[in-house]
């Protein structure tokens, strides 16, 4: 009798540690996905804050270094000299259009020593013949947004085609450094005249967590009831019993 009573105060004992560690599996899991949910909305938030501050570009980043992602999206301005000039097909803005933008070089380095440049995107490709041209002896001041280079190619290399907004598929084309990522720019002043044509917005880096604020909040809630309900089935069997 004593050896039976035993054996079921140890199957209670294993049946409750059990029930606790599924209910304790669950509260943490919740917690985990309140966290993403913060997350999200934290990166949400930086992505929807644009800063009026304007930025030197050498405040910011340096040539031959990775850009620091606490620096995408700020505004900044540069001057320099145009030294190529690229057509990066396939291209999606912010709108969700896709279309052919065109890309220069600014070399912005000024002495012997540095030449280092970055790539910006002008504008629409298809504008780039229906306004003055700029020529390489004319010194160009840039304002626009730091944006992180892309990683997925869009069209094929060629001599004047970019396959994607990044320097590194132009390496070794260039004498000097070059930055990475690239300036969209919201503003060109050559000679003290204003550029004037249609600016691009590129879409925004997809963000590093998944789905939306409010489904993680519905797990959060499905998994803490799922963690309440295996802490109350003991005391439910009891009652029906």
């Amino acid at each position: 009798m004593i050896v039976v009573m035993k054996a079921q105060i140890i199957k209670k004992l294993f049946s409750g540690l059990a029930m606790l560690a599924i209910a304790t599996a669950f509260v943490f899991l919740g917690i985990w996905q309140l966290e993403r949910a913060a997350e999200l909305k934290s990166e949400q938030a930086k992505s929807s804050q644009m800063s009026e501050r304007i930025y030197e570009l050498s405040n910011l980043a340096k040539p031959s270094e990775a850009l620091d992602s606490r620096n995408v999206n700020k505004l900044v301005k540069v001057q320099g000299h145009y030294i190529a000039n690229y057509k990066a097909p396939n291209q999606v803005d912010v709108n969700g259009v896709k279309d052919d933008w065109e890309v220069a070089l600014l070399q912005v380095g000024m002495t012997q020593e540095d030449q280092s440049s970055i790539l910006v995107v002008r504008g629409l490709w298809e504008d780039r013949l229906s306004l003055p041209q700029i020529s390489m002896a004319n010194l160009v001041e840039v304002t626009g947004t730091l944006q992180p280079h892309q990683n997925d190619d869009r069209a094929e290399n060629s001599e004047s085609v970019i396959s994607r907004l990044d320097s590194s598929v132009i390496v070794g084309k260039h004498d000097g450094d070059l930055f990475d990522g690239f300036i969209a720019v919201s503003a060109e002043v050559v000679a003290g005249e204003q550029v004037e044509r249609v600016r691009i917005s590129p879409a925004k880096p997809v963000s590093k967590v998944g789905g939306f604020y409010w489904q993680h909040i519905s797990y959060v809630v499905i998994w803490w009831l799922m963690a309440a309900i295996t802490l109350y089935l003991p005391f439910y069997r009891r009652k029906t019993q």
